[in-house]
């Protein structure tokens, strides 16, 4: 092993609103503001954390001229159930065929999945 992932880092225009979006979303609070870098976290040692990046041009979910650069899939036991809570903390479901799997963009733009077991 050459070292930890310590976090994953989604660049935003809003770093704070973000944060809130997916602490929600995860249940984790938030354990480090430094400006407009804000960190959440399971007290596990699994972190997400948020940077202000003025210009960020979110990706347009299929379209290949404005990639997606990362995404993340959060596993769920009822997928109708999270889509209604994640919708109504702001996310906006993307086009998806594949069963038992949705896409969404977060608020900032940055692309998500919900998965069934």
């Amino acid at each position: 092993m050459i070292g930890e992932l310590r976090s994953v880092v989604l660049d935003c225009r809003d770093p704070h609103a973000l944060a809130r979006f997916y602490s929600e979303l995860l249940g984790w609070p938030v354990v480090r503001v430094d400006g407009d870098w804000v960190d959440i976290g399971d007290g596990q040692g699994r972190r997400l954390s948020f940077q202000h990046a003025p210009e960020h041009e979110p990706p347009r979910w299929p379209d290949p001229g404005f990639p997606q650069q990362v995404h993340l899939d959060i596993g769920v036991q009822d997928i109708a159930e999270a889509e209604a809570t994640v919708l109504a903390l702001g996310a906006t479901r993307l086009p998806s065929t594949e069963p038992g799997f949705r896409v969404y963009a977060d608020p900032a733009g940055h692309p998500f999945c919900l998965e069934e077991p």
